[in-house]
């Protein structure tokens, strides 16, 4: 995720008080039991479908970033944006829904969720989630996926994070910044299997909240084998795409680029190519 004030604290610290908030106040509206029987009521998401042995995008909507500021005003067409996404090769398209920092919301997930549908992408949910109420938020909004950031939640709450995603049949990023990171990643896979997991990393520096993409390749050889792998922040380009897929990844979630081009179709198009052709002349992991 991206920070907000740089320097100000521990924001992911921040933003965990402010979701368990969102979560009370959601509760005290529509009970758990409420929120599943709606959750369950609504047609089943697209599954997430990779490119054996290829290259695929999670592309990102997201109207502001506080660190870089507004990329689109809240008047933007998020389904024309979504559609976009997919018709240019996205595997899955995540929202943000955040909405103290993101201008995000549950209203912008389920429209893109809804347009999404008929093209068989799923939509994810990106949010700084603490709660497995939040992931039957997500399906009830018509998610595919939800995203899970490792060092906010306790081992019980990772685990029966994921054992809802699972039985609401969605896919879970699991995102990791450091080494740290990582290894609480292999922990959580040889306790609770692989299905349905992704592993990302994250390139953010947590102490400086500046985006190091040189990370993301010093941190794949840490990545457990068996499982998609994500490079989630500072691929902006297809030569940064081509490098994530020469270092091993198999999706990048790019969001600030493709929200700021005046043509997203073209750049995730590109991306795409560069990364799936690296991939072909990529000797065998």
């Amino acid at each position: 995720m991206t920070p907000s004030q740089p320097g100000n604290g521990d924001f992911l610290r921040q933003m965990a008080a402010v979701s368990r908030e969102r979560v009370s106040g959601a509760r005290a509206g529509c009970s758990q039991a409420e929120l599943l029987a709606r959750a369950v009521d609504t047609p089943p998401p697209p599954r997430l479908r990779l490119q054996p042995g290829g290259f695929d995008l999670i592309a990102e909507l997201k109207l502001r970033s506080p660190a870089v500021g507004q990329f689109k005003d809240p008047g933007e067409d998020v389904v024309a944006r979504v559609t976009t996404y997919a018709r240019a090769g996205a595997a899955a398209v995540s929202v943000l829904t955040e909405p103290t920092r993101f201008d995000g919301s549950l209203d912008h997930l389920q429209a893109a969720a809804r347009a999404l549908l008929p093209l068989g992408v799923p939509a994810m949910r990106k949010d700084f989630l603490v709660d497995a109420y939040q992931v039957i938020e997500a399906r009830a909004a018509g998610a595919g996926g939800v995203l899970a950031i490792l060092r906010m939640l306790s081992e019980e709450e990772l685990e029966a994070f994921v054992r809802q995603a699972r039985a609401l049949d969605l896919f879970v990023l699991l995102e990791a910044f450091d080494e740290r990171d990582l290894e609480r990643l292999e922990g959580t896979l040889r306790r609770l299997g692989t299905e349905g997991l992704l592993a990302g990393v994250n390139s953010r520096d947590l102490t400086t909240l500046q985006v190091v993409p040189s990370r993301l390749e010093q941190l794949a050889p840490c990545l457990p084998a068996g499982i998609p792998r994500v490079a989630e922040s500072g691929v902006g380009s297809a030569a940064d795409a081509r490098r994530m897929a020469q270092a091993g990844y198999d999706l990048a979630l790019v969001g600030s680029a493709l929200m700021s081009d005046a043509d997203p179709a073209a750049l995730a198009s590109a991306m795409l190519s560069a990364a799936r052709a690296a991939r072909a002349t990529a000797p065998m992991r």
